[in-house]
């Protein structure tokens, strides 16, 4: 059988000729990026100077720097990606980018005595990057206020307890303050201060606290200016617990007072209030000291020499001019439950020496806890004020909020 033979040249040549064709087209294309001529730097930085341009304010190495109003960082020329302020320490400053990636400026004051990093990056158009460190010094202040606090860090105290702040100098700028104290509870609840005066901030939930609730504050004073000159030298937390829940009603018509314990009636103890010209405040009040044993001495109250009683027992502050509920040995037994007959506080039978624990005094001390709610009605005077003692219950909720 005849076979034809295969021709391989011609076709072996023609085969060879389209693939070096093939590659030197692939060559070109690769040389030639995209086939415009032009670079695809996909937004990377090609080598050139950033454009952006970053400013940090105050400048590098400056001392005695007001702790509020003078940190500032902006970009020129591109936006800002990163910036890190931070102490000695490496506590940062938080703050915000803002105007586009135009600016940064601290989201709350600095610490007076601090020397402060500052590290920003920035980038231009094409993602060029362009960074700028400085380091400053903030001011020494001459003349300095602290804030005397209740309840103490660690206390369980009761449900009406408020957050109180006392200034050792009068506060010209409450809103510089106000927003360097933070008070937070857990299970949450809204909190808000309100201004006594200019030396005084408390702050309460709308209601009673809740039993069980844990409360934290934190006390960011340190270079706050509170007034011309005067900064503040705080850094503090203070934590507390609310107890059980304990509401006591004082019936000044009746001679009795109430003690409801988590909502359920727990004793019904008999008192004598304020007699004819010294009856005692109406409204809720909060017992906010305990002492075992005290002096109670007319002429400090504005009674001149009517009493002075060196051994009160039992004794519990219900305002700041001189309202206690207190232990009584001086007065008949048979006084509490019938008569009115003191100069405007709250008494309840007791022993001389309250060292008999079953009297009704006695009882009720031992019962009881600071922030604790005494309410006192039908008693011929006024609603006691909001600021005397720890009864800002006394005011509405639009009110509190109005003075915050």
């Amino acid at each position: 059988m005849n076979a034809q033979p295969i021709s391989r040249g011609r076709t072996g040549r023609t085969g060879l000729s389209a693939f070096l064709l093939g590659a030197l087209l692939l060559l070109v294309t690769a040389c030639g990026g995209d086939g415009d001529g032009k670079k695809d730097s996909g937004g990377k930085d090609d080598g050139k100077p950033s454009q952006a341009v970053v400013t940090i304010a105050p400048k590098d190495g400056a001392t005695d720097v007001a702790t509020s109003g003078a940190l500032k960082v902006t970009a020129e020329n591109g936006t800002l990606t990163s910036v890190k302020v931070a102490d000695a320490k490496g506590n940062q400053v938080e703050g915000n980018i803002t105007g586009g990636g135009s600016a940064w400026e601290p989201s709350a004051h600095l610490g007076a005595s601090t020397k402060y990093t500052v590290d920003a990056l920035a980038k231009d158009k094409k993602g060029r990057k362009s960074a700028k460190h400085a380091s400053f010094t903030t001011l020494t202040p001459q003349n300095t206020f602290v804030g005397y606090f209740t309840p103490e860090d660690g206390q369980t105290v009761g449900v009406g307890m408020p957050v109180s702040l006392t200034f050792s100098r009068g506060i010209t700028d409450p809103k510089a303050v106000e927003r360097a104290v933070q008070v937070t509870a857990e299970p949450s609840v809204p909190v808000k201060g309100h201004w006594f005066g200019n030396d005084r901030l408390d702050f309460r939930p709308e209601k009673y606290w809740a039993p069980g609730t844990k409360v934290t504050v934190k006390l960011n004073l340190d270079g706050v200016q509170g007034r011309e000159g005067v900064y503040g030298t705080q850094t503090k937390t203070v934590k507390f617990t609310v107890g059980r829940s304990q509401v006591s009603t004082v019936d000044a018509a009746s001679h009795q007072m109430a003690v409801v314990r988590d909502g359920k009636p727990l004793k019904t103890v008999p008192i004598s209030a304020g007699g004819p010209g010294h009856s005692t405040y109406n409204g809720q009040m909060v017992i906010s000291e305990k002492h075992d044993v005290t002096r109670m001495d007319g002429s400090t109250v504005g009674f001149g020499g009517e009493y002075d009683i060196k051994d009160v027992p039992h004794a519990m502050r219900l305002s700041n001019s001189g309202t206690f509920l207190h232990g009584n040995y001086w007065s008949g037994e048979s006084t509490f439950g019938s008569e009115n007959v003191s100069h405007g506080c709250v008494g309840l039978f007791d022993q001389r020496g309250g060292g008999d624990p079953s009297t009704p005094a006695a009882w009720f001390y031992d019962n009881s806890l600071v922030g604790d709610v005494v309410i006192v009605k039908n008693s011929q005077d006024k609603t006691i004020q909001p600021e005397n003692g720890l009864n800002g219950w006394n005011m509405s909720w639009a009110e509190w909020t109005a003075g915050s």
